[in-house]
């Protein structure tokens, strides 16, 4: 078989890779020349991602894939044509931004030349689709083609094996021809039996906001639970334990942290809210999400305040991590983007360090900060030491040489990567969420 993808974002990219793995003859299309130069001839990753680099190059080598700025060359005989370019939350209103969506789809009417499934992998709200089926159709009313959702469940820094073993593969497909694409597409999933569900556009479409909400409330949940416990001196990590070993909650997602962010939960919960709101069915649930998370990755910085004694000016504060999380290099809506605004607001000297966010950190914050070289580096002379990303190698620092580099043996640990008692026992003030202080 063979398929266009347009875009080569994190969705896109990832997806084309991936299905060139099963076998799939993959065009990736751009209008970013020089992004698709990089991909074709330097193999140059415009994402960081665990092992996609070497699955391009694999796939590159053994001609599954390819790409190209032409869209037409894209979906010269091609069974299906995916949309995967951004939908970003829309300045002023919190929607979805389908413009680049509403332009793919036009584009792609004017270039099809045989019947052609059209799929919808960006994230899109309800109705999309339609939309999507109403333009090609007025652009080219003889064109013949359905259009399918197939929204992504890819979680950035192990996307790659989400894509490959999946959880469920939700396929909003309104006819047989369209289904059988895909499951042809789709056929080594079926091998090892991974469900697959068929629904209607809507459905699907619905389907990936109502997971990344849920999720996102399920985060701010236990947040808000780590707040509680640190007001009666319980312990949220055993409040997670024991409500996650119940089977109808699960223990994913119940990890307390200063706000979610990233490229998905925060445009995708206020665009399913704004959804709603247009609807007239309101969630309210979701839009209490949204306020909570906004007001706590604000309210982290005046915690790091709080416990540096109420004063930073002229103090400076090691921060290690400024990504959303681990194992990307992605900082969108990164709680960083809020905490070391206000630190330095507030006075303090920040100097930071992130294993590979640094390039994306100087975008933001330019030279409002200095950077590390390393994370022990970055502590060097430090007042305090902030951990706000859970990297894997600041889960087992040297503590006996972090104390040596502080001017104070002060942590402020937004993740909850050590434990009260041990920091206790080696010297430390230390602020975990929602657990003991040492102070």
């Amino acid at each position: 078989m063979r398929i266009a993808m347009i875009g080569t974002g994190y969705v896109g990219l990832v997806s084309g890779a991936c299905f060139s793995e099963f076998g799939v003859e993959v065009v990736c299309v751009d209008k970013d020349a020089s992004k698709i130069e990089g991909l074709r001839e330097r193999g140059e990753i415009p994402i960081f991602e665990p092992g996609l680099e070497k699955l391009v190059e694999t796939n590159s080598q053994g001609g599954r894939l390819s790409f190209t700025t032409d869209l037409k060359e894209a979906m010269a005989g091609a069974d299906a044509v995916f949309i995967a370019v951004g939908t970003p939350s829309r300045r002023g209103d919190g929607h979805a931004d389908l413009s680049y969506v509403y332009a793919a789809a036009k584009e792609i009417a004017e270039t099809m030349d045989r019947y052609t499934v059209v799929v919808t992998k960006s994230t899109v709200p309800v109705g999309t689709g339609r939309e999507v089926a109403r333009i090609i159709k007025e652009t080219r009313p003889d064109a013949e083609f359905d259009v399918v959702s197939n929204p992504e469940f890819l979680r950035e820094g192990s996307a790659i094996n989400d894509f490959m073993r999946p959880d469920r593969v939700v396929i909003g497909a309104e006819t047989e021809r369209a289904q059988e694409v895909m499951r042809q597409l789709y056929r080594v999933l079926y091998l090892i039996e991974t469900p697959i569900l068929f629904t209607s556009l809507e459905t699907s479409e619905l389907i990936k906001y109502a997971a990344n909400t849920f999720l996102a409330a399920k985060i701010t949940f236990i947040n808000e639970i780590a707040d509680l416990c640190e007001k009666v001196g319980a312990d949220v990590h055993d409040v997670s334990r024991g409500i996650g070993l119940d089977g109808r909650i699960g223990k994913k997602f119940l990890h307390p942290g200063p706000g979610y962010g990233g490229s998905c939960f925060p445009k995708d919960t206020l665009a399913l809210v704004k959804t709603a709101q247009d609807y007239g069915s309101p969630l309210r649930i979701i839009e209490t999400v949204v306020d909570i998370n906004d007001k706590r990755k604000k309210a982290m910085a005046q915690k790091i305040i709080s416990f540096m004694g109420g004063d930073v000016k002229g103090k400076t504060v090691a921060v290690l991590g400024l990504t959303f999380k681990p194992n990307t290099d992605d900082m969108r809506d990164s709680p960083s983007l809020d905490i070391v605004p206000a630190l330095v607001e507030a006075g303090a000297i920040v100097r930071a360090y992130d294993p590979e966010g640094m390039s994306e950190a100087e975008k933001h914050f330019g030279d409002t900060i200095t950077y590390g070289q390393g994370a022990y580096a970055c502590m060097q002379g430090a007042d305090a030491l902030v951990i706000l990303t859970e990297w894997n190698e600041f889960r087992a620092l040297d503590l006996d040489k972090v104390k040596e580099l502080l001017n104070t043996p002060v942590m402020i640990d937004l993740r909850n990567i050590y434990n009260p008692d041990d920091m206790e026992a080696e010297g430390f003030r230390y602020s975990p969420i929602g657990r003991r202080a040492v102070d």
